[in-house]
């Protein structure tokens, strides 16, 4: 599966969007951020605990298998 971006072309015409699809969209996107959910993911994340699982000091999920890339890359 390929999630990569499709690339830009610059001879495809633009197409412009009305303006009431941007303010229901930004109006989504705060209800989104005020639910439950994500207030409590929000407060969840500010914990040392968790934080230090998602972004951990060495800067790597594994990371014995991060030297170990490291390793095979500088051959």
């Amino acid at each position: 599966m390929d999630l990569s971006f499709s690339r830009f072309e610059f001879d495809t015409p633009l197409t412009v969007l009305p303006a009431d699809l941007a303010v229901m969209m930004v109006g989504i996107a705060a209800r989104q951020a005020a639910s439950p959910t994500a207030r409590f993911q929000a407060r969840l994340f500010n914990t040392p605990a968790v934080r230090s699982l998602f972004a951990p000091l060495h800067g790597a999920f594994n990371a014995d298998m991060a030297a170990s890339l490291i390793r095979w890359k500088e051959r």
